[in-house]
């Protein structure tokens, strides 16, 4: 009778752990079945992800994302986020991936996990009227900046640099802000900056400092998907390789970026 009954519990605890295996199946095996990938990517940042004339996202991030999707053999879904919620989205599992030019940092890898290696990276700025005449970031201090909520670099930049910050939740109020003189400048991503002035509406803005804070941009998954990390891991390996990333910065005009050649020439 008792050997019966462990068998009974035996057999039990096998369904349950067959069980929980299948209900824990990963992001990457939940994309295939489906047919669809979704990439959580900026609608906001010129050239890298913005909305053209009829409403799609477009840009050399969106053009990562599609090439992931072509690889997978599956459609591409593609959900516009800000440095607010991207991370919230992919914990949320509202997205299945995240290009979103967002920076690698240390407190950022406790809640998600980035692909190892990086595919671009980027320095902080300010875009600042040329009236301002600004030229040190020491002018800057006690002056109203014009920030992102959630930019890692907010806070470095209050404390080390001692601006008083004004954040926004996306680019647009950012923008209205500076044009209606609310603060003397946006500091932001130097790549998003060079790409905003090829508009001739910020003809009477400038670049004008050195940049710094230079960090690499991660793509990121959910915390646990083993698979889907070495299958993005193997992909960022051969866009280095192949110079895909070199590629589509001369599509969107993007200057040819230091990190780029370096890391083509590593992998190649």
């Amino acid at each position: 009778m008792l050997k019966k009954v462990i068998c009974v519990v035996a057999a039990s605890l096998a369904l349950s752990v067959i069980g929980t295996t299948a209900a824990r199946a990963g992001v990457l095996d939940d994309v295939k079945k489906k047919g669809v990938l979704v990439v959580g990517t900026k609608a906001d940042y010129r050239p890298f992800g913005y909305l053209d004339p009829s409403g799609k996202i477009v840009g050399l991030e969106a053009d990562l994302a599609a090439d992931v999707a072509k690889r997978l053999g599956v459609k591409l879904e593609l959900v516009p986020v800000v440095a607010s919620n991207r991370i919230q989205f992919l914990q949320q599992g509202k997205i299945d991936l995240m290009i979103a030019t967002t920076s690698d940092t240390p407190d950022r890898r406790k809640v998600v996990d980035f692909i190892d290696p990086n595919y671009y990276g980027s320095g902080t700025n300010v875009l600042a009227p040329k009236s301002a005449k600004i030229t040190g970031w020491d002018q800057l201090k006690g002056k109203k900046v014009c920030l992102i909520q959630g930019a890692f670099y907010n806070k470095e930049l209050q404390e080390k640099y001692g601006v008083d910050g004004v954040a926004f939740p996306g680019t647009a109020e950012v923008y209205t802000a500076l044009r209606n003189g609310n603060c003397v400048g946006f500091a932001y991503d130097d790549t998003a900056i060079v790409g905003e002035m090829l508009k001739p509406e910020w003809s009477a803005y400038e670049m004008p400092l050195d940049s710094i804070l230079f960090v690499p941009w991660g793509i990121a998954v959910k915390q646990g998907e083993k698979d889907l990390v070495d299958f993005m891991a193997k992909t960022t390996i051969d866009w280095h390789k192949t110079g895909f990333i070199q590629q589509l910065e001369k599509k969107w005009g993007v200057k040819p970026t230091k990190f780029a050649q370096e890391m083509n020439a590593k992998y190649k």
